[in-house]
């Protein structure tokens, strides 16, 4: 008989990837089946290995959604087959969930079960609009409430919190509002509705009881975070940086704006990682066109900039179709002058190679090393070597420009992508007077299908800036593009700004994409985070 396989019901937090815990990022991973909630963050479904199953059983309030039963009876199903399953839930599963009904029915039927805490938006999503829910003057203590149905709840008791925060309320405001009035609440009492709360499409509108259903009219508010109370007021301050006084405090406390005031932060600035001071890049959702295994450092750039950050892989790094060449000119390292490595790629297969043959690095003891670019150079660092020459420029263009000697009667040593590489080194060198032996040591090709994750980022609006490190991104992001988008592809990137590495990228953009919108001066990954940085300011200058 079959073991029953262990169902790890998982807090997912506000639903965004960056807070989502250490264990739960560790659960997703391993995962046979994924049993969940609608989600508001594609990435977390990217964490996924290859193979495991998907299972959108809805929950999402006003919309169609699997019977709770129904679900009960599948997590059953599915564990009773021995599979290791993740039911993701958003928030955390214990607050304004069902999770005990799906316990008790999986304890029922003999099968392992885990809970896996997370952030609940009741505190995330308050906390990122840079609303405090406890103040040593305003707000001693807080309570929390779903408003789902509101005849459940004790609205007199309600109205004497200092601090109120409600879950679930979008449908019923007005309602809300009138039974707070009815039961003591002052009109200027100050109302924070916090749309999104995480997210880069965050909404954040501000007001009163009297004015925070006229501001809010027509407007779509789910999921939504609402926070009634004084401690909405610090919200300005806490933006700006200032700290108010004991006297500003108590100013504001006792005599209050005008009722009639409102304030609506339509995509109001949040911090992915900071709640009060919003990095350069926050709200901002970039789309790396890069090899899956060479992205994590741009994305990690861009990151800590605040980004969002979406994966398309353009590229796929394959062996080359025959090792024969390369194997030759190993076997043969002592006729060289230099190696020239134009890309990491270039470093690590190459190197890889060397190893794979029985050699060390003590057989490049005799050659000196040429590499074009930081990364590169870094990479090689990382392998044991050091470059004898980096050009200034970071392009392979002023390889040959800047070379520290002269090459003629030189034999130089030039592995390289298979097919689709730049000719212009082998021509100045040659032109130059250098024997130039080049040889395939690796190959780069499109990838068979474009990433569903970001297709439907792109379909939606949620991508702000696509970038290419090289002339074959832009090609080939252009196939998977309309292979997974249609004839109309570039409709959907007349709002995505088109940042390119360089002249020669954004050569290939202009041709294929109609425009290039941000080129850095520098032409490395840093270059390029620093001009998205910099194109980002001026738009919110």
């Amino acid at each position: 008989m079959t073991q029953p396989g262990t169902v790890y019901i998982v807090g997912a937090g506000p639903g965004s990837l960056d807070y989502l815990t250490v264990r739960g990022y560790t659960l997703l991973q391993r995962a046979e089946c994924l049993v969940y909630d609608a989600l508001l963050d594609e990435a977390l479904l990217a964490l996924l290995p290859e193979g495991c199953d998907r299972i959108n059983v809805g929950k999402r309030g006003g919309q169609p959604s699997t019977a709770q039963t129904d679900i009960n009876q599948l997590l059953v199903k599915l564990a009773l087959e021995g599979r290791q399953v993740v039911r993701l839930k958003s928030g955390d599963p214990f607050i304004f969930g069902r999770t005990a009904a799906e316990v008790q029915a999986l304890r029922e039927a003999g099968c392992p079960v885990e809970v896996v805490p997370g952030v609940s938006s009741a505190l995330a999503a308050p906390l990122l609009a840079g609303i405090p829910l406890t103040d040593p003057v305003w707000s001693h203590g807080f309570g929390v409430f779903t408003a789902h149905d509101l005849d459940l709840l004790d609205w007199p008791t309600l109205a004497r919190l200092r601090t109120l925060v409600l879950l679930m309320g979008s449908r019923h405001l007005e309602e809300i509002v009138h039974r707070l009035r009815q039961n003591g609440c002052r009109g200027d009492m100050p109302v924070a509705i916090i749309r999104w709360g995480g997210h880069p499409q965050q909404q954040v509108w501000e007001g009163s009881l009297l004015t925070i259903c006229q501001a809010t009219r027509g407007e779509t508010l789910s999921p939504c975070v609402t926070v009634f109370g004084e401690v909405v007021r610090l919200r300005p301050y806490l933006a700006s940086g200032k700290q108010p006084t004991q006297d500003s405090k108590s100013k504001i406390q006792h005599s209050g704006e005008s009722p009639g005031a409102v304030h609506c932060f339509v995509n109001a600035p949040y911090a992915s990682h900071h709640p009060i001071t919003p990095l350069p890049l926050t709200q901002k959702t970039i789309l790396i066109t890069r090899a899956a295994e060479q992205s994590s450092a741009f994305a990690d750039l861009l990151i800590t900039q605040g980004a969002t950050v979406i994966d398309l892989p353009a590229l796929e790094m394959r062996s080359p179709s025959s090792w024969a060449g390369l194997d030759e000119v190993i076997a043969a390292l002592p006729t060289f002058s230099w190696l020239i490595l134009s890309s990491a790629n270039a470093v690590n297969f190459f190197v890889d190679r060397l190893l794979e043959q029985g050699k060390d690095l003590r057989a490049l003891s005799s050659l000196k090393i040429a590499v074009v670019g930081r990364k590169t150079a870094a990479v090689l660092r990382q392998r044991g070597l050091v470059p004898d020459f980096i050009p200034p420029d970071f392009v392979a263009d002023s390889l040959v420009g800047h070379f520290p000697e002269a090459v003629a009667g030189q034999r130089l040593l030039f592995p390289r992508v298979e097919s689709g590489g730049r000719e212009v080194l082998v021509q100045e060198f040659t032109a130059a007077g250098a024997e130039v032996v080049e040889v395939a040591a690796y190959e780069s090709g499109c990838p068979e299908f474009a990433d569903p994750n970001a297709l439907t980022a792109l379909k939606s609006g949620n991508v702000d800036v696509i970038t290419f490190a090289s002339s074959k991104t832009v090609v080939h992001t252009a196939q998977l593009l309309e292979q997974g988008l249609g004839a109309d592809w570039r409709e959907v990137l007349k709002g995505v700004a088109i940042a390119s590495i360089g002249p020669k990228t954004s050569d290939s953009c202009r041709e294929l994409l109609g425009r290039v919108d941000i080129e850095p001066a520098e032409y490395t990954l840093d270059g390029l985070t620093e001009a998205i940085v910099t194109w980002a300011s001026a738009l919110s200058a």
